[in-house]
């Protein structure tokens, strides 16, 4: 059922430390582009304009009114360039500081102080999701993700299949509800293996009491406390379900710096309105 209030505000994941996009491209990066890169500042990349003013865009089209971004204690660049040089016109914008990079649910729980006690839509910085996407996401008001089909991730984002295979597959229930989320699956794993496959671009829908779930999460075998980890102690423990929201699209990735070339011929003549 949908919520008669959508969500307004956002979490951007903006602390990650960009290791791939420091290794080395097969094409040259400007200079400026270059200085994000070895910064390792994915949504500062200048791909016609800061990637993450396209981000805001989208997500203030998609009806989003207020957005936290989650950063490094080193974050003076993006907070003058937010703050004074090209500060948003339609969304409102703050800074939550993750003191460590301990993992994507320590990110979300670094939110807590910033957000208001109302379901708040999380993101990474360094993907480009459509307004129809985040617009739908909003409207249930709740926990929710979108789930994108595999192939169209493929046709429409230029990504290879076997990339988009390595994000995290979904198991999605008959009444569009999550029933497990696989990250970094096998390619023999039964989801893989599935005629359509549904993946996540980490496009979430949280209430509150997920910050519970983000706080007892325990670190994954890569040392890291994972937002799939808090996702599934959320609905084993708080009876937490996300719905599903389905799309057959695209989703831009800005992950390495072979990805900034592709990005740019995407967003040229994009109309940017943050």
């Amino acid at each position: 059922m949908t919520s008669a209030v959508p969500t307004s505000q956002a979490v951007i994941l903006a602390r990650g430390l960009g290791t791939r996009m420091k290794q080395a491209a097969a094409g040259a990066l400007s200079s400026e582009q270059a200085r994000a890169a070895d910064a390792g500042q994915k949504g500062m990349m200048p791909v016609g304009r800061p990637f993450l003013d396209y981000v805001l865009s989208a997500l203030a089209d998609g009806g989003i009114r207020e957005v936290t971004f989650v950063v490094a204690p080193e974050h003076e660049a993006m907070h003058h360039y937010f703050t004074a040089t090209a500060p948003p016109a339609r969304v409102a914008v703050r800074f939550a500081v993750q003191d460590e990079p301990r993992g994507t649910a320590h990110a979300v729980l670094a939110a807590r102080g910033a957000v208001r006690d109302a379901p708040f839509l999380v993101l990474n910085s360094d993907n480009l999701y459509s307004p129809i996407a985040i617009r739908e996401l909003a409207a249930l008001g709740g926990y929710g993700l979108v789930a994108y089909e595999a192939d169209a991730l493929v046709r429409d984002s230029g990504l290879e299949e076997a990339r988009v295979l390595r994000f995290a597959l979904l198991d999605i229930g008959a009444d569009d509800l999550l029933c497990d989320i696989r990250e970094k699956p096998a390619a023999d794993d039964p989801l893989a293996l599935r005629a359509e496959r549904w993946v996540s671009m980490n496009l979430w829908s949280f209430e509150p009491s997920f910050f519970a779930a983000c706080a007892r999460v325990t670190p994954s075998p890569r040392g890291e406390l994972e937002l799939q980890d808090a996702v599934t102690l959320a609905m084993r423990e708080q009876g937490a379900q996300f719905r599903v929201v389905r799309r057959r699209e695209g989703v831009l990735d800005l992950s390495s710096r072979d990805d900034v070339f592709a990005v740019a011929a995407r967003l040229a003549g994009v109309d940017v309105r943050p």
